[in-house]
């Protein structure tokens, strides 16, 4: 990388020069609104926060007698907090602007301009506030790149570019990476079918050559159980996910750290409205929540358990007025392929559902594969 900026350097023929920030930019400052009685809108208005880019809030000032105005500035606090705006804004009293004369900041140059301006106005508190007259009249410095004696702005375009090609190639290669090593490590990078899955998937499709039988959930697994209610209130932050009705996040609605009885992985939630869902993790459930207890298959068997359940429960039986129990649970019948002797064909649903999987997953793993080689070919260029 450093090789790359060096050569920038030497391709625009670069000289470093002191400039005095009062020389270089007109310094421009906002003005007092009361902010209560702004009308919402969509002009950005710029504040003395040190984060958020400043913004406080969006607002119609366009006809507010007394609001200032900038366009692609660089916004000053008096903290000498430093940031780029391309849009149209409104600026508080003690937010200053700087603008280059007969010069339009690119985005590129606005970030560049605003980091050295952010690094050089350091050390200002509400007890030694960063004013204009400081700015224009003081000797604060900041060191630019010049070409023939005039700030070289398509170096800074070029430099500003470069680094953040990098910084996409680089936070891509480390995302794609954590992929890569999940995929391996969770055995997913398989995605070729073994002949008994293929097996499984022509029996599905043909159609007539699966047989089904009906079962009763507690003869398969045993009583259901019902979670124990935990209010909102008494939710102590933790690490275990903890279930209730929904759809969104799975039915997580808290990660806590209360006691509470933790249900093992491999297991099956039906929700109030008998909506079922697979977990292969630890969790902790409210009253709203029944779990049938299939720890005793393998994971392709328990997510194909999964999937009957949700048939039967989730047919709009169940709702606000009447909601799913444990004891629906314990009553519900589910339909699951059987071999010829009658007896339940686990080996039949574990290899459909690790087929579904690997079809599922196959081009999430061929995307990777190509991404991965486009990154690393442009990262060695």
């Amino acid at each position: 990388m450093q090789d790359k900026l060096n050569g920038l350097e030497k391709r625009y023929g670069v000289d470093w020069r002191e400039f005095k920030i009062g020389d270089l930019f007109e310094v421009g400052t906002g003005s007092l609104l009361d902010l209560k009685n702004l009308p919402a809108g969509n002009i950005p208005r710029v504040s003395v926060k040190t984060d958020e880019n400043g913004i406080i809030g969006y607002f119609d000032t366009e006809n507010i007698e007394g609001a200032r105005h900038f366009e692609n500035f660089i916004s000053v606090n008096f903290f000498g907090k430093s940031f780029y705006h391309k849009k149209k804004s409104s600026l508080e009293m003690k937010v200053h602007t700087l603008k280059i004369p007969n010069h339009d900041f690119t985005k590129s140059e606005g970030m560049y301009f605003s980091a050295l301006l952010d690094k050089q106005l350091q050390g200002f508190s509400y007890g030694n506030q960063l004013s204009s007259s400081k700015l224009k009249n003081e000797n604060y410095k900041i060191i630019l790149p010049t070409t023939n004696n005039e700030i070289a702005f398509d170096y800074i375009n070029d430099f500003v570019e470069t680094l953040e090609a990098e910084r996409l190639a680089t936070l891509e290669a480390e995302r794609l990476a954590t992929l890569e090593a999940y995929l391996k490590v969770t055995g997913l990078n398989n995605v070729v079918l073994s002949a008994e899955e293929r097996s499984s998937l022509d029996k599905l499709r043909s159609g007539g050559s699966v047989s089904w039988k009906v079962f009763n959930l507690e003869q398969l697994f045993g009583r259901a159980t019902r979670g124990r209610r935990l209010k909102s209130a008494d939710r102590v932050v933790g690490n275990l996910p903890f279930v209730t009705a929904g759809e969104a996040d799975m039915g997580i609605s808290a990660f806590i750290g209360n006691d509470v009885q933790v249900f093992s992985e491999n297991t099956v939630t039906i929700d109030m409205f008998g909506s079922a869902k697979y977990r292969n993790y630890k969790y902790g459930a409210d009253d709203h929540v029944a779990v049938v207890h299939t720890e005793k298959l393998d994971k392709f068997s328990a997510l194909f358990t999964t999937s009957t359940i949700h048939k039967s429960a989730h047919a709009g039986q169940f709702d606000y007025s009447r909601n799913f129990y444990a004891t629906d649970a314990d009553e519900l019948m589910i339909s699951l392929p059987v071999r010829t002797d009658g007896k339940i064909d686990y080996d039949f649903m574990s290899n459909l559902m690790s087929a579904m999987q690997k079809i599922v997953i196959k081009g999430v793993v061929e995307w990777a594969d190509k991404r991965i080689e486009l990154t690393r070919g442009a990262i060695n260029k």
